[in-house]
């Protein structure tokens, strides 16, 4: 429905016809691009819709991806997602993540079908509870073979009544290969992805927060 504002602005319109058409163009062309934009947070995001790839599984705050037991370099990452002021915990966020294994490859199976193809099986959905909070276990990816890219674990968000869009991926400050321009990023998506491992034990652990819309464009 048409705001009373908008409505009046209409009936002015009609009444100047010379300038009806004109002005009404730019009217309509304003709010599609509105609309455009509200549909489009984050801009394009190439894989976002694997964010519903779950299906039926129930999605919880804490999760382990699958070979977790088995794999070295075990690690647990957690944190709290914030509302765009920074300072409210989001409650029913879905974040997607996934990453490669210990050869640096997204592996899949001959089960595989749908995004997992191409992201592989190592891969996870949260939902965050009322406090905001994440977490998941998994292990430490490799960079890609032959390359000299940083390790890194990707995060799709999906907010409640906004399109999924990505935010910075998490990286590890002791990466030999990761670059000042990570380090260093003057707006990273969502904060910064940096993350460092602490712990003496089998599993290290970290703490990343993220904030919702934080340099996300449209948002």
């Amino acid at each position: 429905m048409l705001s009373i504002i908008k409505l009046g602005l209409l009936i002015l319109l009609i009444m100047k016809k010379h300038l009806v058409l004109p002005l009404l163009l730019v009217f309509v062309l304003m709010s599609c691009a509105q609309s455009q934009n509200s549909a489009n947070v984050g801009g394009p995001c190439e894989g976002c819709e694997a964010v519903n790839d779950f299906g039926n599984k129930k999605l919880n705050a804490i999760d382990t991806i699958y070979g977790f037991n088995s794999r070295s370099n075990k690690i647990k990452i957690s944190g709290i997602v914030y509302e765009n002021d920074g300072k409210t915990p989001a409650k029913n966020v879905i974040l997607y993540v996934y990453h490669t294994d210990h050869t640096g490859r997204y592996p899949t199976s001959s089960t595989s079908k749908g995004w997992e193809k191409d992201h592989g099986y190592l891969r996870t959905w949260l939902k965050t509870d009322n406090k905001g909070s994440y977490a998941f276990f998994t292990s430490r990816p490799a960079s890609y073979p032959n390359s000299t890219v940083p390790q890194h674990i990707h995060i799709t968000v999906k907010e409640p009544n906004v399109n999924a869009y990505y935010v910075e991926d998490f990286y590890f400050s002791d990466d030999p290969n990761i670059t000042s321009n990570i380090l260093n990023r003057a707006k990273p998506r969502g904060g910064s992805g940096v993350i460092t491992l602490e712990g003496n034990g089998k599993i290290k652990s970290a703490k990343r927060d993220i904030i919702l819309g934080l340099h996300i464009p449209n948002y």
